[in-house]
């Protein structure tokens, strides 16, 4: 029997291409891509979209934790960003790449992806597609169920393997047409239905940018840390990051590493902060203003402030007031 790989993200469109190619008889196994930018993604045990979808269609998913390889092309992406700091057709050569490797070693003939032609104004445009194939070294084999009677076709479909005329001719940014498939198959129940990548937050995209300037050998750690509280820029050698709520005291406090400080009210309610790279007495000052700022007291009170090397070898403390709106606004990232 015939065997296609479909790149299964869990949304919607993948869903309806991989159905569709199901109810001509192929045999499809699916592939889900992890990164540490994924936000439908649990824990960091996979993405719970793609192992919901495959299970109710009945496939197997194959998932694949890219994040270290990834980072190379957040870095220094050949065709450049989209409108925050997402690769998006760095991303796409990159996962089609890894899927063919796999597709090679089960022995499948082709490859399936949920895109739509002009849905994404990056990586779906008809000369993107071509550039994805071309330099995925994947010409012809790349099968877009929903959108492919409006594109060349693929291998699968010149050989008879594929009934062309079962296909779709979807386009454009509407998911109008999706939802009423999706009706039509019995589909109601589809999560993250438009996919989901931190690096299009505008937010998050600019943390990036900041860790990427100021530590290009950044490690995953790092990159788990953006996610969380609120970052202020001591020095280009210095941050600094306060947490919002008791969930988020807790995650810093997790995420801290042998060589960071951690800061925190002495007599009264307040953050946890953690500070991260070379601190002198003038950044422990700052720091710890940034605390009295965010701790429950009177705006004009001095309060004390302790903080400690991780993993603990003994408190200091200083007194600080409340940093000026002025002054955490401009180091604020």
């Amino acid at each position: 029997m015939v065997k296609a790989i479909s790149l299964l993200s869990g949304g919607l469109d993948s869903i309806l291409a991989t159905r569709l190619i199901l109810e001509q008889g192929i045999e499809v196994e699916a592939v889900n891509f992890l990164t540490v930018f994924c936000t439908c993604t649990p824990r960091g045990k996979g993405c719970s979209s793609g192992k919901s979808a495959a299970d109710k269609l009945g496939i197997k998913l194959k998932v694949f934790e890219v994040s270290k390889e990834y980072f190379g092309i957040v870095k220094n992406p050949r065709y450049g960003y989209g409108s925050n700091i997402n690769p998006c057709l760095d991303c796409r050569i990159f996962m089609f790449k890894k899927a063919a490797q796999y597709m090679r070693e089960i022995d499948a003939s082709f490859l399936i992806t949920g895109e739509v032609l002009g849905q994404r104004p990056m990586s779906q445009r008809r000369d993107a597609m071509r550039i994805v194939e071309r330099d995925s070294k994947l010409d012809g084999l790349i099968l877009r169920p929903l959108s492919a009677r409006l594109l060349e076709p693929t291998i699968p479909e010149k050989e008879g393997i594929v009934d062309r005329e079962r296909l779709l001719d979807i386009k454009g940014r509407s998911r109008k047409p999706q939802i009423e498939l999706a009706r039509q198959l019995g589909i109601g129940d589809y999560p993250c239905p438009a996919g989901g990548c931190l690096l299009t937050d505008p937010g998050f995209a600019n943390r990036m940018r900041d860790l990427i300037e100021h530590k290009p050998d950044f490690t995953m750690n790092d990159v788990r840390l953006l996610k969380v509280g609120r970052h202020f820029r001591v020095s280009p050698k210095t941050k600094f990051i306060v947490g919002r709520n008791k969930e988020e005291n807790e995650k810093l406090t997790s995420l801290a590493g042998g060589e960071d400080f951690r800061f925190g009210p002495a007599k009264v309610k307040g953050p946890v902060g953690i500070g991260r790279g070379n601190f002198n007495k003038e950044h422990f000052s700052i720091a710890s203003s940034i605390i009295a700022r965010y701790s429950d007291k009177d705006q004009d009170c001095e309060i004390e402030v302790l903080y400690e090397k991780i993993p603990g070898e003994g408190h200091n403390s200083i007194m600080a007031l409340s940093i000026t709106e002025e002054t955490l606004e401009a180091l604020r990232i």
